[in-house]
């Protein structure tokens, strides 16, 4: 796998996947918050198989 997010890319998914996740645990309690394992996954690995397929890269 070769990174295709670049830093501050990296730093918005980490940052949005907790905020998600925060809301099940916290917030309104619906599965829906549980999708932040997405972002924060991706972030996290530096990777988004999305990204891949449409040609996206955002690193340097």
């Amino acid at each position: 796998m070769v990174k295709n997010i670049g830093s501050v890319d990296k730093a918005l998914r980490i940052l949005l996947g907790l905020v998600l996740i925060a809301l099940v645990l916290v917030g309104p309690q619906t599965p829906w918050g549980w999708l932040g394992v997405i972002p924060l996954a991706t972030g996290l690995i530096n990777f988004c198989p999305l990204y891949r397929l449409l040609g996206i890269h955002t690193g340097k």
